[in-house]
């Protein structure tokens, strides 16, 4: 059996313990499933991802010891790359073997059940790394993008590290997205346009359909900078897609 670890708010401890976790997180590839990490020698990396959603989760989480046949079909791989299909056993024994297994994940296509759960434990909530695995000693972007509004400590990170109070006028940054093609540069173009309070959303309608998941998934969180019901009718329409709530 493989033995994995799946991050969750402490709130959901008893549904879990009585029905198990359900499948509400969602893949790249549009499946929905659970994410877990495999149980490593390190406790710290095993439990990497915590201080990363406490950004996104408020409230105390805790770790659900969860065990799956070793032939389960699952994906695994790094956050922002291609998840690679594989068994459940083959990718416990890839990620250990990693020399820097950070940032890495599991992801089981079905709800976890209740007989697959050994346990919930309490866990650190300091432990792993925020904002990508190395972030550390790095300068953090400070913009509402990157560290939105509410977020412990963001005050004294825009402090230390203030923003350019000179937005970018939209009027370039929509010239610069109309020539772009790469998806990489498409999804930097959302993401400055998301860093000021915009009108006119019906102009990013075309992207609603590109073919890159990356693409549709920034401009569905840089529509929350946008007012007008355009940018309602956009959301609703990428909602489906995106607008998951995870374990």
């Amino acid at each position: 059996m493989a033995r994995l670890v799946h991050l969750t708010l402490e709130a959901n401890a008893r549904r879990i313990i009585a029905g198990g976790i359900s499948a509400r997180s969602r893949a790249r590839t549009g499946d929905r499933g659970v994410y877990c990490m495999p149980v490593l020698a390190s406790f710290t990396l095993t439990h990497q991802w915590i201080r990363e959603l406490r950004r996104w989760k408020p409230g105390v989480l805790v770790a659900a010891d969860v065990q799956i046949p070793d032939d389960e079909p699952v994906t695994m791989g790094r956050y922002n790359h291609e998840p690679v299909p594989t068994t459940a056993a083959h990718a416990v024994g890839v990620i250990r073997d990693l020399p820097d297994p950070r940032g890495h994940e599991i992801f089981v296509p079905r709800a976890i059940t209740a007989r697959e759960v050994r346990r919930i434990r309490r866990v650190p909530q300091r432990i792993g790394w925020r904002y990508r695995p190395d972030a550390h000693g790095r300068r953090p972007c400070a913009c509402p993008s990157c560290l939105p509004p509410g977020l412990p400590g963001v005050a004294r990170l825009r402090r230390r590290f203030p923003v350019s109070p000179v937005p970018e006028p939209k009027a370039q940054l929509m010239a610069a997205l109309a020539e772009a093609t790469e998806p990489e540069a498409i999804v930097d173009l959302l993401g400055r346009l998301a860093r000021g309070r915009r009108g006119a959303a019906e102009e990013l309608a075309y992207l609603a359909d590109h073919p890159d998941a990356d693409v549709r998934e920034t401009l569905f969180y840089a529509l929350d900078s946008y007012r007008g019901d355009a940018a309602a009718v956009l959301r609703d329409r990428l909602a489906p897609e995106f607008d998951i709530t995870e374990e």
